[in-house]
C-alpha cells in the first residue's frame, strides 16, 4: 500500500497546467454555465421555435459532438495539447456567434449553432486530460485532474446563478448572455493556446516507464469503457432523477431539488482534490470499483427514502443524496485517472476520446433511461441502478 501524496497548491496549480491555463478553465467554466441550462430557453424565447425542434437541434448537437471525438484523439496522438483545448473553446466561440446571427424562427442557424457548442463541449474534457497528462504524472496528475473538476464546477455553478439572476430581463437578457459566453470563450481559448504544451510521444513513454502506472494490473479496456457508461449515470441523479421522483411523484417542493443540487455542486468543488489526495493511498482500479459501491449503496439508500412518505421522504432523498455525491466525487477522481494511467503514450489521445465517447454516451442516454425506470416505480428506477452499477464495480474489480 503506497504512502498519501500530500499536494501543495503551489504543486497543483504547475500540475494542472500553470496559472494562465487554470484562468482559461475558469473562464470557459464560467461561459458555459452562463449558457449551457438556457440554451433551450434561448430556442423557445429568442428564436420563437417549438420546444421538441429546440431539443431535437440540441440533441442532434450533442450527437455530433460525439462523432468528431475519435478526430480529436489522433489529433492528440500527434502530439497537439494547448491548440486543441485552444480549439475546442474556439468552435463554441463560433456556435455563439451562430446563435447571436440567428433569425426568429430559423432552425437551421440554431442546429448549427447547437452543432459547434457540441463539438467544443465533447472535444473538450480529453484534450483537457491529455493536456494535463502532459505536465504532470503519477499522483500529482490524479490532484490536478481532480482540481480542473473542482474547479470546473465551481465556475458552471457561478456561471448558472448569474444567468438566473438576469433571466427577469427576458429575451434580451438571453441574448446578453449568448453574447457574453462567446466573449468568456474567445479569452479562454487565448489564454489555454498561450500554454504552448506540446507532446512528445517517446518523451511521454519514458515518463510511463518511471511507475506512472503504480505497478496496478490493467483491467480489459473495453470492459473499463462498458463500466463507465452506467458510472457516469450519477452525474445525471441531481438532475434528473431525484427533481423527478421529488417532485412528480412524492409531491415535495421544488425547493428540495434545488437545494439537493446546489448542494451536490458545493461538495463537489470542496470535496473533490482532498478526497481524490486521500484516496491515493490505494490503487486507482480498487477506488473506482468502491466509487460504484457506494453509488449503489446510496440508490438503495433512495428506494429506502422514497418509502418513508411525503413528511420525512424529501429529507431522507436529501440526507442520502450526500453519499450520492461521494461516489461521484470517487468516481471522478479515479476513473479518468485510471484511464490516463493504463493508456499507452502514443494512443493516450485515442484512448482518453473512447472514454469521453462511453462518457458522453452515458450522459445521453441517462435521461430516457431514468425516466423509463421510473416510470415503473422506485424499485425499478433505484433498484435497477443499485443492480447495474455493482455489476460495473464487480468487472472493474475484475
Amino acid at each position: 500500500m503506497a504512502t498519501t501524496t500530500r499536494i501543495r497548491p503551489r504543486t497543483l496549480l504547475r500540475a494542472s497546467g500553470g496559472p494562465r491555463y487554470a484562468a482559461a478553465l475558469a473562464v470557459d467554466a464560467l461561459g458555459t454555465g452562463l449558457l449551457r441550462p438556457f440554451l433551450l430557453l434561448y430556442g423557445v424565447t429568442v428564436l420563437r421555435l417549438s420546444a421538441p425542434v429546440t431539443g431535437t437541434a440540441m440533441t442532434v448537437g450533442v450527437v455530433a459532438g460525439l462523432v468528431c471525438v475519435p478526430a480529436v484523439g489522433r489529433w492528440l496522438d500527434r502530439g497537439a495539447r494547448s491548440t486543441v483545448v485552444a480549439a475546442s473553446m474556439l468552435v463554441r466561440v463560433l456556435g455563439v456567434a451562430l446563435l447571436l446571427a440567428a433569425p426568429a424562427g430559423n432552425v437551421w442557424l440554431f442546429a448549427a449553432a447547437a452543432l459547434f457548442l457540441g463539438v467544443g463541449n465533447q472535444a473538450w474534457p480529453a484534450a483537457h486530460a491529455a493536456l494535463v497528462a502532459t505536465v504532470a504524472h503519477g499522483r500529482e496528475r490524479d490532484a490536478a485532474l481532480a482540481g480542473g473538476r473542482a474547479l470546473r464546477n465551481a465556475g458552471l455553478g457561478a456561471g448558472a446563478l448569474l444567468a438566473t439572476a438576469c433571466l427577469a430581463g427576458g429575451a434580451t437578457a438571453l441574448q446578453a448572455l449568448a453574447a457574453v459566453t462567446g466573449l468568456a470563450y474567445l479569452v479562454a481559448a487565448v489564454l489555454a493556446w498561450s500554454v504552448h504544451v506540446h507532446d512528445h510521444p517517446a518523451v511521454a513513454a519514458a515518463k510511463d516507464r518511471d511507475g506512472d502506472g503504480g505497478g496496478e494490473p490493467a483491467p480489459r479496456m473495453r470492459a473499463l469503457l462498458a463500466a463507465n457508461v452506467v458510472y457516469v449515470f450519477c452525474l445525471n441523479v441531481p438532475e434528473v432523477a431525484l427533481p423527478l421522483i421529488l417532485v412528480t411523484q412524492m409531491h415535495a417542493s421544488p425547493v428540495w431539488s434545488a437545494a439537493i443540487f446546489v448542494a451536490n455542486t458545493v461538495l463537489v468543488v470542496t470535496l473533490q482534490v482532498p478526497v481524490t489526495v486521500l484516496m491515493s493511498r490505494f490503487p486507482r482500479r480498487s477506488v473506482l470499483a468502491t466509487a460504484g459501491a457506494v453509488l449503489a449503496a446510496s440508490y438503495l439508500g433512495f428506494l429506502a427514502a422514497t418509502s418513508l412518505g411525503h413528511g420525512w421522504g424529501a429529507p431522507a432523498v436529501a440526507a442520502v443524496s450526500v453519499v450520492c455525491t461521494l461516489g461521484e466525487i470517487i468516481y471522478a477522481g479515479s476513473a479518468t485517472a485510471l484511464v490516463t494511467a493504463l493508456a499507452p503514450a502514443h494512443v493516450r489521445g485515442r484512448v482518453l476520446a473512447r472514454f469521453q465517447l462511453s462518457t458522453g454516451f452515458g450522459l445521453a442516454i441517462s435521461p430516457a433511461v431514468i425516466t423509463a425506470l421510473a416510470s415503473h416505480g422506485p424499485v425499478a428506477l433505484w433498484g435497477g441502478l443499485a443492480a447495474a452499477t455493482l455489476l460495473s464495480a464487480s468487472a472493474v474489480a475484475r
